[in-house]
């Protein structure tokens, strides 16, 4: 197993974390901020990992302490080794009001992480700028897009479910004008 210190890289530990998840038969996939550091290649940086779940505290509070995490408070583990922090918020996975089914998956050097797709984790993003006017949301947002394949007509029709046909609307401009030569 792969030690957990303040060296580790985000995608590296997210990996870690998983496999001990998935080896326990836990269901658990990685969304939020560091979603967005890994796809961005550490341009944004997160300092905690959120995996969402269904699963019960006292089984995740068992696999978390086989790792060396230690429940610090509700549904958040601290290690003393690391300063990234795990959370485990209720599922279902859901972006706006949309549940999802499918997830991605990464490989690193030492395991798998289940997480958002790129498509997803934009979603995730424009989902805090379109519902908490959070302009952070948006550059996140485009950072994921501008590094990898997104489906812009299910980001669309996803932004119109929400209501927020405008929002997108500014999302593609700026994404389209970061793209021009």
């Amino acid at each position: 197993m792969t030690a957990i210190d303040e060296t580790l890289p985000v995608a590296e530990l997210a990996a870690v974390v998983s496999e001990a998840l998935a080896s326990a038969g836990l269901d658990a996939v990685l969304s939020g901020g560091s979603v967005v550091t890994i796809y961005s290649d550490n341009e944004y940086q997160s300092f905690d990992l959120d995996f969402v779940t269904t699963e019960r505290m006292n089984r995740l509070e068992d696999v978390m302490a086989s790792i060396g995490y230690q429940r610090a408070s509700g549904r958040h583990f601290e290690h003393p080794s690391s300063r990234y922090l795990v959370e485990f918020p209720s599922g279902p996975l859901s972006v706006g009001d949309e549940v999802l089914r499918d997830t991605g998956r990464v490989t690193t050097p030492v395991g798998t992480i289940r997480l958002l797709t790129p498509t997803q984790c934009v979603m995730d993003r424009l989902a805090s700028y379109y519902h908490w006017s959070d302009p952070q949301g948006l550059e996140q947002a485009l950072m994921v897009a501008k590094r990898h394949e997104v489906i812009l007509d299910d980001l669309k029709n996803w932004s119109i479910r929400e209501g927020h046909a405008a929002g997108f609307d500014r999302f593609k401009q700026r994404l389209d004008a970061s793209r021009r030569p």
